[in-house]
């Protein structure tokens, strides 16, 4: 008699349970490209130049990210399979782990009295103090998925087509645009140059080309 297969003893959760994986990716890719864009916004509207603890931290979120959006990818060919999904919210934890210590140090540059921080205010708190907040979060949803990824995530067939594509494919082009933008922004304020200054005040790129003053 033979002996039963894996399959046959996991046979997966019920495929409408499984699809929860996909749209919580979905939803975490476009969080985190969300909060990117916030970044973006006040870089380029309020004239706020990111300094470099600031371009790690994107780095990370984006590298936070591109976990998740690996699922979606896979999702758009069908299947979410088991090992996808834990390859991929490994990945996310790695990067919101690192970006919490980038976070964290540059809070503790300025948590002396008196230090009236780097950069604005958003809701009482600066911007690397709120990347912490979520970084934190994301480190407690991903554990919670990862947690239960023997009763979410399966071989179980994503359908390709209707919402689940155009959501995804969506999610995925938002992300690849943003991290070009982070890709060109970042170039064009550290130049020709090997680092970048620890208090950024221009866009070097265009003074090391003389394009200004």
């Amino acid at each position: 008699m033979n002996a039963p297969t894996y399959a046959e003893l996991e046979p997966g959760p019920p495929a409408v349970v499984a699809r929860g994986q996909y749209w919580f990716a979905c939803l975490f890719v476009i969080g985190w490209t969300g909060v990117v864009c916030g970044g973006l916004f006040y870089q380029f509207v309020r004239w706020e130049y990111p300094c470099p603890l600031c371009v790690i931290q994107r780095m990370f979120m984006m590298l936070a990210f591109l976990g998740p959006a690996y699922i979606v990818r896979q999702g758009l060919n069908g299947t979410v399979a088991r090992r996808d999904c834990l390859m991929g919210w490994g990945l996310a934890l790695v990067g919101c782990i690192a970006g919490s210590f980038a976070a964290w140090r540059q809070t503790m540059l300025h948590i002396l009295p008196g230090d009236k921080g780097y950069g604005s205010e958003l809701l009482g708190l600066h911007l690397y103090v709120w990347a912490w907040v979520l970084f934190q979060a994301s480190v407690v949803a991903i554990g919670v998925v990862m947690a239960f990824a023997h009763s979410t995530a399966a071989d179980r067939q994503v359908p390709a087509s209707g919402p689940y594509r155009a959501v995804g494919r969506f999610a995925l082009a938002f992300a690849a645009l943003v991290v070009a933008v982070n890709v060109v922004a970042v170039f064009l304020e550290e130049g020709f140059h090997w680092f970048l200054p620890d208090n950024p005040i221009r866009y070097e790129f265009f003074y090391d080309l003389d394009f200004l003053g």
